[in-house]
């Protein structure tokens, strides 16, 4: 069935324009608290957010949707991703809401769902809320006496640093550690630096001036520059850059080098191998992956499952096959002994603690293989679809055949945004730029001509 709202995150597109209007949001408030309406109890929704201008606009909205169809509504504020899918947990809510475009630009925004088990929900919900959206849904409002309450509830963020904190094993300890954090002016700018200064550590902060516009304007994990120069700055032994809403972490070592997604995953999966607590005999991670961290986790007889793109591809696998580590090189990373969806600030935590007990530098202790030369390009589409041209496949076909026996080729739209993504990745760079430049061109063509 075709998908018309949700893509791999949820709903999201540009604030103020369809799918992203007030009204669609008040109807997937009424739609999703009208599905989640069951059993006779009082039923609760608690209601994240992070910086973004048009946050207020949505959030209003939603809990009219929500009030209307006879649900409590808590407003929890500015908060990370993470600790919206931790609170509908501990707070017993019958679904959990989070406004947020994650590392997008301000202009855009989502809304992420989670059941009341904090994980993301599945494809067949998902598709039952769509359902509900094109029909007349109005005649599931709830009773007068039965219209929801709705209240702000901003004090539970110190819930989430409490957790947050004992995530961190007990034998160890932040002090004599100077670490550097952006908070992308988003949705972490209090809750990081709070927990890093509570468990002992030197903490300098920036990107902690939301204005609402300036949610990952040149900060956070996705402009990770800001965060180097910070680093050289003030000599900081480690630098943590988040993104929008703090689901995704990227390390900046005391060298000013940048170690993504793949390398901390290598680093987590390698520390909890041996301590012998990981799970699953590998990890999870996705198609974008490197091919690098598949050979080092082979290399330590592990495995690398790969999902399709999407955290909560990666969750899914996790739970169905017990594994406890996986993520993203983008920097989602998920620790499903401590969560249900991926989260920044445990993950850097993670890191952290080898870097205490091994004594060793971050660069010593993240730099865990050689990354397989890869390129990735983005080619946007205004319509149409080039993926289907004849001329495109074979074009694939051919990449595929070339890169068949030392690289990997991924090409795939992407799901929150109109782009085609196109990613080479091989022992050989010139063959893999190549192969990029060509494919893009194709697709470029086939996307004009159309």
């Amino acid at each position: 069935m075709t998908r018309r709202y949700f893509g791999t995150d949820g709903i999201r597109g540009q604030s103020n324009v369809f799918p992203m209007t007030p009204d669609l949001a008040m109807r997937v408030g009424i739609a999703v608290g009208t599905i989640f309406r069951r059993g006779n109890h009082r039923h609760r929704v608690v209601i994240g957010k992070d910086t973004r201008l048009s946050g207020y606009m949505l959030e209003n909205a939603l809990v009219a949707g929500f009030t209307a169809a006879g649900l409590d509504v808590f407003l929890l504020g500015p908060i990370p991703t993470p600790a919206v899918a931790m609170l509908t947990r501990s707070l017993r809510a019958d679904i959990g809401v989070m406004i947020s475009a994650s590392h997008n630009p301000f202009s855009d925004n989502g809304i992420k769902l989670f059941g009341p088990d904090g994980y993301k929900l599945s494809d067949e919900l998902e598709l039952e809320i769509e359902d509900l959206l094109d029909k007349d849904i109005y005649s599931q409002l709830a009773k007068p006496h039965e219209i929801g309450r709705a209240k702000r509830v901003d004090g539970d963020i110190y819930r989430y640093i409490e957790f947050v904190k004992r995530t961190l094993p007990r034998d160890v300890t932040l002090s004599g550690l100077r670490i550097a954090i952006d908070c992308a002016n988003g949705a972490a700018y209090k809750v990081a630096p709070a927990a890093l200064w509570e468990l002992g550590a030197e903490v300098v902060t920036i990107g902690n001036e939301p204005n609402g516009t300036n949610i990952n304007f040149e900060c956070g994990s996705t402009h990770p520059e800001t965060l180097q120069r910070k680093v050289h700055e003030v000599r900081a032994d480690i630098g943590i850059a988040l993104d929008g809403d703090a689901d995704r972490v990227i390390i900046v070592d005391e060298l000013g080098q940048i170690v993504d997604g793949d390398q901390l995953m290598a680093t987590i999966a390698a520390s909890w191998a041996d301590d012998k607590i990981l799970r699953g005999g590998g990890i999870v991670a996705t198609v974008m992956s490197n091919l690098g961290l598949e050979r080092f986790l082979g290399d330590k007889g592990l495995t690398l499952a790969r999902t399709k793109v999407g955290d909560r591809y990666v969750v899914e696998h996790m739970r169905n096959h017990d594994f406890n580590v996986g993520g993203e090189q983008s920097g989602h990373i998920v620790l499903s002994d401590y969560g249900t969806t991926g989260d920044g600030l445990v993950a850097a935590l993670q890191v952290l603690a080898r870097v205490k007990r091994s004594g060793r530098t971050v660069s010593e202790v993240c730099r865990k293989f050689e990354p397989v030369p890869q390129l990735l390009k983005n080619v946007r589409t205004t319509g149409g679809k080039p993926l289907e041209n004849p001329v495109v496949q074979q074009a694939i076909a051919d990449a595929e055949s070339a890169l068949a026996n030392n690289g990997r080729l991924v090409i795939r739209p992407s799901g929150t945004e109109p782009l085609i993504r196109v990613m080479a990745e091989g022992d050989d760079s010139a063959q893999v730029e190549r192969i990029v430049n060509e494919l893009v061109g194709v697709i470029s063509n086939a996307r004009s001509a159309a």
